[in-house]
């Protein structure tokens, strides 16, 4: 068989096909948004007609890089990161400010640019090609560990220095490379807790959290208390909840309250000498847990941008948000979806598309036009498209022989389900409003191309991969 008959075989047919399917839909539901003011689809000066030049670009790219040669992007994964941090700077000094985000380069007849999604693919590649390097063992060297998360931490805190949080979330997604690379399992228990302490302190007051932790832990140690010891439980309940009453009826001052359930935190260890060690962990644990929780608010209200902290609110307090307000966006995103029903109002008939009631519905609700016109149905089938995209590429990278194509295979998987989860959470309310699009579906060149080269140069590295790279 000759050389271009084995490349044509080998090639992931199935991955170009899911890619072609998502895109198509993706302009078709762009179209649908801006029907009622341009019915004709090759309207340049629409913004179907600009995804359409978009698409048009994005295959052209996606055919060139089919056609390098795999070593390329092995041998220029640091110098192409490299390019994509400068670009990040470089939008810094000489962007567009666009919503209060300085993240746009604007390119004649083309339009806008976000360097923050060309920095997606730099990243997934350094992150193979350091991951990939002789003897790298990130379950043993702290050092390595390092090393791997700076290189998704620096693109991610120059685009936080940008303005735009939701794109700077997406690097996080990388982190389960490192994880399929061997990072220690402890450290995302860590990191999850974290999380999770941190969104309780948005919805509780930090001694409350302290209050619920204490009780937590006190009922761990209830079945080794002894009956004389029952007045040691009483107390240590009845302090903590006095001290939490104290503070909600300002009858206390903040750091009394704070010091008598330290205080009698110490009384508990002095009294249980044996398990002292323990004590004294789950002591400083509850005071660090307090402390976190404090700062928590404190960046909540005093570092936070208005808006940012609207879009947490209505994520984790939609009963005291404004409907018409801060709440609006989400609202009538529900109500869009929910109008679809089980088969949807059908293609161009959205009356809330139509009308224009979801700001921002061809990029970041772009789901919303699905749900409407399309139903369940249609959404149903959209979804299984991603899941069947993610889970193909999993399986890609799976069956490499080389650990820079397997570890970047698992890098677009993990960016490409980030985006898929959170975009269609945040249009049903299940997760913050963060402005990411709808992967390869939302209005956008920055992002389809960005997306385009990510799957590309994976069907050119997994093309290659019986023979070595």
């Amino acid at each position: 068989m000759s050389r271009r008959g084995q490349t044509t075989r080998e090639t992931d047919w199935l991955t170009i096909f899911l890619y072609l399917g998502i895109v198509g839909i993706g302009f078709l539901m762009i179209y649908a948004v801006g029907y009622s003011e341009h019915p004709d689809v090759f309207d340049f000066s629409a913004k179907h007609g600009v995804q359409l030049r978009w698409i048009g670009i994005s295959l052209v790219v996606g055919i060139f890089t089919l056609i390098l040669d795999a070593r390329f992007f092995r041998f220029f994964a640091y110098p192409i990161y490299g390019f994509s941090v400068l670009l990040l700077v470089a939008v810094l000094l000489f962007g567009v400010e666009i919503a209060g985000s300085r993240s746009w380069f604007n390119i004649p007849f083309l339009g806008r640019f976000q360097p923050a999604e060309f920095a997606k693919f730099g990243a997934c590649l350094a992150l193979a090609a350091f991951l990939s390097g002789f003897n790298v063992s990130l379950s043993k060297s702290m050092k390595q560990r390092l090393q791997a998360m700076a290189i998704i931490l620096i693109p991610m805190g120059l685009i936080l220095l940008q303005g735009d949080a939701g794109s700077a979330l997406v690097f996080t997604a990388l982190f389960i490379v490192l994880f399929r690379a061997g990072m220690p399992a402890l450290l995302y228990m860590i990191g999850l807790i974290v999380v999770a302490l941190s969104v309780i302190a948005l919805l509780f007051e930090p001694l409350a959290i302290l209050g619920i932790l204490s009780l937590f832990f006190m009922l761990v140690f209830i079945g080794n208390f002894r009956e004389r010891q029952l007045w040691w439980l009483l107390a240590f309940t009845g302090l903590v909840t006095m001290t939490y009453l104290g503070y909600q009826y300002d009858i206390m001052e903040y750091m009394l309250a704070l010091d008598g359930t330290v205080l009698l935190l110490l009384a508990v260890l002095l009294s249980q000498r044996k398990r002292g060690k323990l004590v004294g962990l789950i002591m400083g644990i509850l005071v660090m847990s307090t402390l976190y929780a404090f700062s928590v608010n404190y960046a909540f209200n005093n570092i936070l941008e208005s808006h940012q902290q609207d879009r947490l609110n209505v994520w984790l307090k939609p009963g005291e948000v404004d409907p018409l307000g801060a709440g609006y966006n989400l609202r009538q995103s529900k109500l869009a979806i929910g109008s679809g029903g089980l088969a949807g109002r059908g293609f161009l008939k959205g009356e809330i598309t139509r009308l224009k009631y979801v700001p921002e519905q061809s990029t970041d609700f772009i789901f919303c036009t699905i749900g409407e016109e399309h139903g369940f149905i249609g959404s149903f089938v959209l979804i299984g498209l991603y899941i069947s995209l993610i889970l193909r590429i999993t399986f890609v990278a799976e069956r490499q022989r080389e650990v820079f194509s397997r570890m970047y295979a698992y890098g677009v998987a993990s960016i490409l389900f980030f985006h898929f989860f959170i975009n269609i959470g945040m249009t049903m309310g299940v997760m913050p409003i963060i402005g990411i699009p709808l992967p390869l579906v939302s209005y956008g060149g920055s992002s389809l191309l960005s997306f385009t080269i990510l799957l590309a140069v994976l069907i050119k590295l997994d093309n290659t991969r019986l023979t070595r790279i």
